[in-house]
């Protein structure tokens, strides 16, 4: 086993294909033994680009990557029994029932779990004799799951992996992972769910146009967004009728007839001093909401950005804005 502290090492990492389009243009971050880390991004955001990095399916234009102390490209032999991998689609022959699948894939991997076990960690145990194609979507996506952790891998990687999952399918998907973590197993993980990144993640990285714009733990991220406290003013209140909104600690505002919604970094002190304020006033806040900042609003803010930020041709200042953010394993 290696010592290294990380088991996953990306620097200055960039992909261009034919055509010169750069998918992925040079970033760096690097994933801990026994951790769970969410790669967050749009649609050509590059997330797919540098996950078939890590896997070992192509190699790097510029930079270096080490998955266990090994280029996972060059040194294929080394990694891949040692990963797994669940694709967003499988193709798995839709004639063979889910036994013959698993007892199949068992022939490609050392040291394969048992069938039973397998299906038995993604609630398919009851499916052994169903056909591929008779499964549900999210059963599909289920028996991936098995078999991607047939091989007891250290490093896994997982591409969308709630996709068709209903609720209950997904909480147990979420559990299986997290026990995953804590024996050990390093997760990296692809996900437009923004609540699954959330919930799972140690650290994650928001990626825009094949570059990192924000990265850190899901608490941090989101601490560098406003927090939000809204509510209705009665009939001849205005906003005016608020002490200095700088008194508040209110950074911005919007009213919309009698609905007020105030931004604030420091949420426990504005929502203080308006509920002070009401109180002396004698003035009930109808309709009040006060909450802190998604990990939505954080990825919609930072990706915003991003964008203007590089329209601008100002590719490092949305970063920049992410104060208060780690800037430790920066990834695509």
């Amino acid at each position: 086993m290696e010592t290294n502290e990380h088991v996953i090492e990306v620097t200055g990492l960039r992909r261009v294909y034919g055509g010169g389009f750069e998918a992925v243009r040079g970033i760096t971050f690097s994933v801990g033994r026994g951790e769970i880390f969410a790669l967050l991004g749009t649609n050509g955001a590059g997330k797919t680009s540098t996950v078939e990095v890590l896997e070992g399916l192509a190699e790097p234009t510029e930079g270096e990557v080490r998955v266990l102390g090994h280029d996972p490209y060059r040194h294929r032999d080394a990694v891949r029994p040692r990963t797994g991998v669940m694709l967003q689609e499988g193709g798995f022959p839709s004639e063979l029932t889910v036994a013959e699948t698993v007892r199949m894939w068992a022939g490609c991997v050392s040291g394969a779990r048992p069938r039973r076990e397998a299906l038995g960690l993604v609630g398919l145990a009851d499916k052994s004799d169903v056909r591929v194609k008779q499964l549900s979507g999210g059963e599909r996506r289920r028996l991936d799951l098995a078999l991607a952790l047939l091989g007891r891998p250290e490093v896994l990687y997982l591409d969308e992996p709630t996709t068709g999952l209903d609720a209950e399918g997904r909480r147990d998907t979420w559990e299986l992972v997290a026990s995953l973590r804590d024996t050990g197993t390093t997760v990296l993980l692809t996900t437009h769910y923004l609540e699954e990144a959330e919930s799972l993640a140690d650290r994650l990285a928001i990626m825009h146009k094949g570059r990192i714009a924000a990265t850190g733990t899901p608490a941090e991220v989101t601490a560098a967004q406003p927090s939000r406290i809204s509510f209705e003013l009665p009939d001849g209140y205005f906003l005016g009728d608020l002490p200095p909104l700088a008194e508040l600690g209110v950074s911005g505002h919007e009213v919309h007839g009698n609905v007020v919604r105030l931004r604030t970094m420091d949420l426990q002190r504005s929502a203080t001093a308006v509920l002070v304020w009401a109180s002396r006033a004698g003035v009930e806040l109808r309709r009040l909401d006060v909450r802190s900042a998604s990990l939505e609003e954080a990825f919609l803010g930072i990706a915003g950005r991003a964008a203007a930020a590089h329209d601008d041709g100002a590719p490092e200042t949305a970063a920049k804005q992410t104060a208060g953010m780690s800037t430790r394993g920066t990834g695509r």
